[in-house]
C-alpha cells in the first residue's frame, strides 16, 4: 500500500444539510459536497489508514477505517452510507444502514470477485434500488470479466446508482489517489469543510439541525422518546465495547448514539416544558 494508491469516499443518501451535523461527530477533517438529488459525498482530508492508530501499533487498512466511519454515520440516522475504498491490492465498498450489520463486496486488483453474491442483493434492497433491473446489473459485477479491473467495478456500481439520483462531481472517481480527490473536492463551488471543534460545538450543531428540521420530524413525541432510549441503551455498551477493542470507529459510533439519544431526551423535555407553559 502506498500513499498515492489508496483512497476512499463516503457516499451518503441524504443532502448536505442532513449529513453535516452527524459528520462533525466523526472528529475527522472532511470535505462535504453534493452528489446528486438527495445524495452527498464526504471526502477525507487526511489519510488515517497510514497512521499507527491500531491496537498493535500498525496502520489500519483503508477498508476498516472507512467502514468504521460509515457505521458511525449510519447507526443513528435514517439514511444509509456507502463507503467506497481502494488500495494496491483490492477495491470494494461497505454499506452501513441503521443498526443492521454492515454488508460489503470486494474485488481483487484485477477485478476478480472476492465476496458472496448475496451481499450485492442485500445492498440493493437496503439502498432501495430496482429489484429487477438494478439487481441484474449489480449481479453482473459479481461475475468474472477480464476487461474490468477493481476500480472499473466500483465505477460500474456508481453507474447503477445514477438511476437512484447519484451524480458524482467530476473527478471524484474510484481509483484516484486521496490527494487528488481532496483537491478536486476543494474547488467544488458548493464544497464545505467539516472539522471537529470539540463536543460543545458538536452539540450546538446537532441542536441547530434539530431546530431546522433536518434531522426529521421524529424528534418530538412518544416515538422520539422511545428512539432516544434505544440510542442511549445501545450507545453506552457500544462505546465501552469499542474502547475494549481499541476501535476508534466503534467508539465514535457509540458516542454518536449517546449524543443523539441525550439530545433527543433534552429536546423533548425542553419543548414539552415550553408547550405546557403557553
Amino acid at each position: 500500500m502506498t500513499a498515492t494508491s489508496v483512497g476512499a469516499l463516503l457516499l451518503c443518501r441524504a443532502d448536505p444539510e442532513t449529513v453535516r451535523p452527524v459528520a462533525h461527530l466523526l472528529q475527522e477533517r472532511m470535505l462535504l459536497v453534493p452528489a446528486g438529488d438527495g445524495w452527498s459525498v464526504l471526502v477525507p482530508e487526511g489519510k488515517p489508514w497510514r497512521s499507527t492508530g491500531s491496537a498493535d501499533g500498525t496502520a489500519e487498512p483503508v477498508d476498516r477505517v472507512v467502514g468504521g466511519w460509515a457505521t458511525a454515520l449510519a447507526v443513528g440516522s435514517a439514511w444509509p452510507v456507502l463507503a467506497l475504498w481502494w488500495d494496491d491490492d483490492r477495491s470494494g465498498y461497505t454499506l452501513a444502514s441503521g443498526f443492521r450489520r454492515p454488508v460489503g463486496y470486494i474485488w481483487l486488483a484485477d477485478g476478480t470477485p472476492a465476496a458472496e453474491e448475496e451481499a450485492m442483493r442485500t445492498s440493493a434492497i437496503r439502498l432501495g434500488l430496482d429489484p429487477v433491473l438494478d439487481v441484474q446489473e449489480l449481479e453482473a459485477l459479481t461475475r468474472d470479466d477480464p476487461d474490468a479491473d477493481a476500480d472499473a467495478r466500483l465505477r460500474g456500481l456508481l453507474a447503477v446508482l445514477t438511476r437512484a439520483g447519484v451524480d458524482m462531481p467530476p473527478g471524484l472517481t474510484p481509483g484516484e489517489p486521496a490527494d487528488r480527490l481532496r483537491s478536486v473536492a476543494g474547488i467544488h463551488p458548493e464544497a464545505e469543510q467539516v472539522e471537529w471543534a470539540g463536543w460543545r460545538d458538536a452539540v450546538r450543531v446537532e441542536l441547530d439541525a434539530v431546530e431546522s428540521g433536518s434531522l426529521g420530524p421524529w424528534m418530538l413525541g412518544p416515538r422520539a422518546r422511545a428512539v432516544a432510549s434505544a440510542q442511549v441503551a445501545t450507545g453506552l455498551p457500544l462505546t465501552l465495547w469499542g474502547a475494549r477493542r481499541r476501535s476508534a470507529g466503534w467508539i465514535t459510533a457509540g458516542l454518536i448514539l449517546l449524543v443523539q439519544g441525550l439530545l433527543g431526551f433534552a429536546y423533548n423535555r425542553f419543548r414539552g416544558a415550553e408547550g405546557s407553559g403557553r
